[in-house]
């Protein structure tokens, strides 16, 4: 994980304002897993996200894969990172993993406090699937 993480934030360095890196952020939302259309339900919301998010985890052989969508652009490529850096770990990795990149690259400073609440909320609830399957094994 910190490997992608590293190369999250060098992809990141190349850009000097936050204009382009927003455009950049606008580009992964099409590398985003889609979510199924019966998962875009309320029960899939991601409470506390000023855009709507929706958020689902399903776990084959130990290892936990993401799925999501989200009706702002910006707010899908985000969430395309987490996923990057989360998808086929196993529920602990995601667990005790530091999430370093996202202050590496000053996403979190460079969000509009609304968004950085989603960002936060985003992160809590694919830990909350990672514990829910732990706590299942």
């Amino acid at each position: 994980m910190d490997k992608i993480q590293e190369e999250i934030i060098e992809e990141f360095s190349v850009f000097d304002d936050w204009l382009d890196k927003y455009d950049y952020l606008i580009g992964l939302a099409d590398t985003l897993p889609e979510i199924a259309a019966e998962h875009r339900t309320e029960q899939f919301l991601i409470q506390g996200c000023q855009s709507r998010v929706w958020v689902d985890a399903r776990m084959e052989e130990g290892r936990v894969y993401y799925a999501a969508d989200s009706d702002a652009i910006i707010t899908k490529g985000i969430v395309a990172l987490l996923i990057r850096v989360f998808n086929g770990r196993t529920p602990r990795e995601i667990l005790d993993t530091e999430l370093y990149f996202v202050d590496a690259i000053g996403l979190g400073a460079n969000l509009s406090p609304t968004r950085a609440n989603g960002l936060v909320a985003m992160i809590k609830q694919m830990r909350l699937y990672a514990l829910a399957f732990a706590t299942k094994e």
